[in-house]
């Protein structure tokens, strides 16, 4: 007998109702069981190890999630592209001074063999003492061992720069080791976080949100760039976390936020001295300027150089120089501005534009008088500008062979086999500045209270480093001269001109 369509459809529900109970009951146990062994063994995507023990030895509290033993940077494991973007010594972000011994110790360091991963990094600065990265990590591991420490972060553009991220980790990594073999931050050592942050305010702004949400984190040393500063300053100035910027001079961090300094003088200060220079001593009175409409900090020291040769009496021309334009052409930018009747030109692109800045430099052919902006103080501009170069005049925020400190000239010398330059400096400034607050207070808005007190101050690199209230460095600039020398290995050095410091009265 044939079943009715009712009975068939009926018999067909019940079938399918069958089999959806016990597919529910094996998902519903299947993630328990997950879960049960995602709680018992649980493993950071940034550091899956066959060799990581279920239980790392020596990981301080401070390192882990409420319930579950992973280490801090597993925070980042949400999102992978931020995760690849820092380390405090469980992966390599500096590829160029890569090495074996380099390799061995953050893997080491990943699976919590800290001794080990000692030992390993001080075998790869004895390969490779000019590696700053390997120096902090040295560090960061020593400090984990020892199970005392506070800890900081240093952003720098090592993916868009990695030449400048280095100057900026020589600094922070010389006053780290100097700070960790003293004791000085109230008996505890500094751990170094390092991140990534390529000069994009994007990317930027994406890890200070992470950054700032990590509790144990009480300071950030960076960002290397105005454009980066600028965007993440009121995420660390909403969570109360002290950003010192060693080399953000745009005029637009004056007064940001509270929680906002920077070892460097503002663009003001800088294009204030070289407007005054280039006028009154080198008898310049017509400009032409070449800037980065892309960059903060140009555009800033465009505007307070030209507000500064109006008021002299002199002049700018015409003249439409713009690094970032696609169609920009180093010849036409010449032939333009003596066209326009300029006597000097004035060079101050954005790091990442200064190959075309250089190719200026090459075409003029002493045609002009050039200045510069500090963003040209580079070993670059020795080395590929070389007779082009000479005679170019840029200001500084500071310039090693002033021998302002010469415990830090000896010291960098030991570490780098040299003095290093004012991004050096000027980072291990901002890392000083943030150990002497932490020795008088460990928390964040502690620091900045010892920061923002009108009597503080401490010995750097660079002299005194005292804050005005609106956050900026209390400093002058120093006038630099490229000239024939021995020092850089080029054939050509940066040489401060006889005016010694310039001031406003200059």
């Amino acid at each position: 007998m044939h079943a009715s369509p009712k009975q068939a459809i009926l018999a067909s529900t019940c079938v399918i109702f069958s089999l959806i109970g016990p597919l529910i009951y094996w998902l519903g146990n299947h993630e328990s069981q997950s879960n049960l062994r995602a709680t018992r063994f649980p493993v950071s995507p940034a550091s899956v190890s066959p060799r990581l023990p279920s239980k790392p030895q020596h990981l301080p509290d401070s390192w882990n999630f409420p319930k579950l033993s992973l280490p801090w940077f597993a925070n980042f494991s949400k999102n992978a592209s931020l995760d690849k973007r820092v380390s405090l010594g469980e992966k390599i972000l500096v590829s160029v001074d890569n090495s074996p011994f380099k390799e061995a110790g953050v893997e080491k360091f990943k699976a919590g063999q800290f001794e080990e991963a000692i030992s390993a990094f001080r075998s790869s600065l004895k390969d490779n003492r000019n590696d700053p990265e390997a120096l902090i990590y040295l560090n960061n591991a020593r400090a984990v061992s020892n199970g005392n420490f506070v800890k900081v972060v240093v952003s720098v553009p090592i993916g868009s720069n990695v030449n400048v991220a280095k100057e900026i980790l020589r600094g922070v990594a010389q006053a780290q080791d100097k700070v960790n073999q003293e004791h000085e931050i109230q008996g505890k050592s500094l751990q170094v976080l390092i991140a990534n942050d390529e000069n994009n305010p994007e990317i930027g702004k994406a890890l200070a949100v992470k950054l700032a949400d990590d509790s144990s984190l009480v300071a950030v040393i960076g960002h290397q760039s105005s454009d980066v500063s600028v965007a993440v300053a009121p995420v660390y100035d909403n969570k109360g976390v002290v950003m010192i910027s060693p080399t953000s001079y745009s005029r637009d961090l004056t007064g940001i936020g509270k929680f906002i300094f920077r070892t460097t003088p503002s663009s003001r200060v800088f294009a204030d001295a070289l407007a005054k220079y280039s006028f009154q001593v080198a008898r310049n009175k017509k400009f032409a300027i070449c800037s980065d409409s892309k960059s903060r900090a140009s555009k800033s020291f465009r505007e307070d150089f030209e507000s500064t040769v109006y008021v002299l009496g002199g002049q700018i021309t015409r003249t439409v120089c713009n690094f970032s334009a696609p169609d920009f052409n180093p010849d036409d930018v010449v032939s333009q501005a003596t066209s326009d009747g300029a006597t000097s030109l004035l060079l101050a692109p954005g790091v990442e534009q200064l190959k075309k800045a250089i190719a200026v430099m090459q075409t003029n052919q002493g045609r002009l008088s050039i200045v510069a902006s500090h963003s040209m103080y580079t070993f670059e501009t020795l080395q590929q500008g070389m007779e082009a170069a000479n005679g170019v005049i840029m200001e500084a925020p500071w310039d090693p062979s002033a021998e302002i400190d010469s415990t830090y000239l000896k010291d960098a010398r030991k570490f780098w086999g040299g003095p290093g330059n004012w991004r050096t400096a000027m980072a291990y400034d901002a890392t000083t500045a943030i150990t002497a607050g932490l020795k008088i207070a460990l928390s964040r808005q502690g620091l900045q209270k010892v920061l923002s007190t009108p009597g503080f101050s401490v010995k750097g690199a660079t002299g005194v480093v005292q804050f005005l209230p609106t956050g900026d460095r209390n400093k002058a600039g120093t006038l630099v001269k490229v000239v024939p020398g021995k020092v850089s290995g080029t054939g050509y050095d940066f040489k401060p001109l006889k005016l010694k410091t310039i001031t406003g009265k200059d």
